[in-house]
């Protein structure tokens, strides 16, 4: 018999038992439509978080306070931060230190914390960052109106402040904003500029966030002498490297530390930064990719277990079929077809579904602020497909040749 023959034999004897196929078809389909949303998916927000990144120019050089006893980068600092631990080694004058280095360019002490500001009847909780007079600079920001407030005004802890764009349009709305006065924590600050419109960076949205002068901050509002960053741009980013090493040379050297492993504080370029975001990704992505292949696994036992029912159900027809000539590689193909023809229709079936609710994620985070763009992953496709395929061929062997095996003889008494 042809192949041709018994692929068509193969769908009719599917479409007799359409609830069992349709239903043995949902449990790979669900496994498959898992596997291209954790890859599409994966690969958009993979995508979001190196733009935010990017956002702030490849030659920038974050500066961070972290657990001395943590490698860089790794959660047991945040985790420690989180229950109440605090360091308070790094200083403005550490900034100014390394201002003075070679191939910096523009250098800001940072700190950060949560403040109520009101403006007439209007009371608001808001991020509050602690930026020196580089504040425009070290972040690539602009200026929708006024100014960024002065070194002389940081230096002299002055109360004013620059606001986000959706702070301005809150408090104010279509009011002239410069120079009129709002109160943080009730004490009167003068707005001096307001930002242009930043949108979300690192999954913080900088239009509802206002910026002080970081000694107003720091020693004003949260009585501390320390910051918890420092942020800095170089003038050649070839350099980067080299000059993050002269920082960390730098920085132990005022801490008085000369233990590598023991430093309070990380250095990480732009480079490094999307390296390690390349690195939480990929794993993550292996790691949800495992968990779903369980799924599929168990999926393809569902098959075996379906196609052993089938044989059972058909042994009589397998009989009669060999009695009238047909030969074991015909039995053989005939079932192995019947359990590709499903998994390949259940990959089919949950790539299509899988994209479409990858494009809906996609659009439901757009409709939110978050810039998600809709990507496919054509290695998660191939991946979905080939795993589809696989998962019918190993679990639809055994059941097809079994099927083959049976006895004419045996299998016509049956009936």
């Amino acid at each position: 018999m042809s192949k041709l023959f018994l692929l068509k034999s193969a769908f009719h004897a599917l479409f007799k038992n359409k609830i069992r196929t349709v239903l043995t078809v949902l449990g790979i389909s669900v496994g498959i439509i898992a596997v291209i949303v954790v890859t599409s998916a994966g690969q958009s927000l993979k995508s979001f978080v190196l733009a935010q990144v990017d956002v702030f120019g490849s030659n920038l050089i974050q500066i961070e306070i972290k657990i001395p006893s943590a490698k860089k980068g790794h959660t047991e600092s945040a985790t420690t931060f989180a229950s109440g631990v605090s360091i308070t080694t790094l200083k403005t004058e550490d900034a100014e230190a390394i201002a003075k280095l070679k191939n910096v360019e523009a250098v800001s002490p940072g700190i950060t914390s949560q403040e109520l500001i009101s403006y007439k009847d209007q009371i608001k909780k808001v991020l509050a960052l602690g930026y020196d007079e580089n504040l425009l600079v070290v972040n690539k920001f602009n200026l929708a109106s006024g100014r960024v407030y002065t070194k002389e005004e940081n230096d002299g802890m002055a109360k004013v402040v620059v606001i986000g764009s959706k702070v301005q349009e809150k408090l104010f709305g279509n009011e002239e904003t410069i120079d009129k006065v709002i109160k943080i924590n009730r004490i009167n600050y003068k707005v001096v500029g307001v930002l242009a419109k930043q949108g979300t960076t690192g999954f913080m949205d900088l239009d509802s966030a206002i910026f002080l002068p970081v000694k107003t901050l720091q020693k004003g509002i949260l009585g501390v002498d320390h910051v918890i960053f420092i942020t800095l741009t170089v003038k050649d980013q070839k350099l980067a490297d080299d000059t993050a090493d002269e920082i960390s040379n730098l920085l132990a050297q005022r801490h008085n530390i000369t233990d590598p492993s023991k430093y309070d504080f990380s250095v990480t370029t732009m480079a490094e930064a999307r390296k390690s975001i390349d690195t939480i990704f990929d794993g993550l992505t292996i790691l949800l990719l495992a968990l779903v292949g369980v799924s599929l696994v168990i999926g393809g036992v569902g098959i075996m277990n379906i196609m052993y029912v089938t044989v059972s159900e058909r042994t009589y027809e397998i009989g009669l079929r060999k009695a009238v000539g047909a030969r074991i590689k015909d039995i053989f193909w005939q079932f192995l077809f019947e359990a590709l023809i499903m998994t390949l229709t259940s990959g089919f079936a949950g790539v299509v579904v899988g994209l479409f609710l990858s494009y809906l994620i996609s659009f439901i985070a757009q409709s939110q602020g978050f810039i998600l763009p809709f990507s496919i992953s054509f290695s998660g496709v191939f991946l979905a497909l080939g795993f589809s395929a696989a998962v019918g061929l190993i679990f639809g062997l055994t059941p097809a040749r079994r099927a083959s095996l049976l006895d004419p003889v045996e299998a016509l008494r049956r009936e």
